[in-house]
């Protein structure tokens, strides 16, 4: 998977980050300010930076414009911020900057950033027509400025799994049938990651982690590659 460094001076907001993005796989490493950004990222290339904007010593924008005009922009940078400026937001799209999370950073957001980030490279489908292509320049805001002002496809979950059950079982035994094979749909159907089901089940992480063990879920299938 990716490594990817997430600069941001706030501690629950590295911690979150870092362990959303290690459990989808990746390498992550974590600075708290512009002089560890810079560091990290002279000690590697990182294939991704998540970069906030307000930090106490040297602001992410000018730590951007910094990597520009250093030739150290080689890799795509995500700005962060819950307090930008639709004015910040289209300097640091001029300087390199490819997408921007506001603050509190949803899951579905981050991980759908990152994703776009890490394929930056790749050849693009042309975009099949939308009438939600452009948005009103009063409905802009800093993430659509960010983003080239465009409203996501909407996404084709996929078709959703059946399951039979013999309902002649005790109750006990049928409920255990029907939520594992709840939980291993969903653990496939989310590569493996522990946040995402979490999410989706509605549990707290720590809860579904006992829920699994009880069941004999098999917390390997669907586990993607690292």
């Amino acid at each position: 998977m990716a490594n990817i460094l997430v600069v941001d001076d706030e501690l629950g907001i590295r911690d979150l980050l870092s362990e959303i993005l290690n459990d989808e796989g990746h390498q992550v490493e974590l600075a708290e300010n512009a002089a560890q950004a810079r560091a990290a990222r002279g000690r590697s290339r990182p294939d991704l930076v998540l970069l906030d904007i307000w930090m106490p010593d040297t602001d992410g924008v000018t730590l951007l414009k910094e990597w520009s005009s250093s030739g150290l922009l080689s890799m795509p940078v995500i700005m962060m911020s819950g307090h930008a400026t639709i004015d910040t937001a289209v300097e640091a799209t001029k300087i390199g900057a490819m997408a921007f999370l506001e603050k509190p950073i949803t899951l579905q957001k981050l991980l759908k950033a990152v994703e776009q980030g890490l394929s930056k490279t790749a050849p693009r489908k042309p975009a099949a027509p939308n009438s939600n292509s452009a948005l009103p320049l009063a409905d802009l805001t800093v993430e659509a400025v960010m983003t080239g002002g465009t409203l996501p496809a909407p996404v084709d979950m996929g078709p959703q799994a059946t399951q039979s059950f013999l309902l002649e079982k005790p109750l006990r035994d049928a409920r255990d049938e029907f939520e594992k094979a709840y939980f291993e749909f969903h653990l496939a159907k989310e590569g493996g990651s522990m946040t995402r089901v979490a999410e989706k089940t509605g549990l707290e992480r720590t809860h579904l982690y006992r829920k699994l063990k009880q069941l004999g879920v098999d917390l390997t299938r669907g586990k993607r590659g690292i």
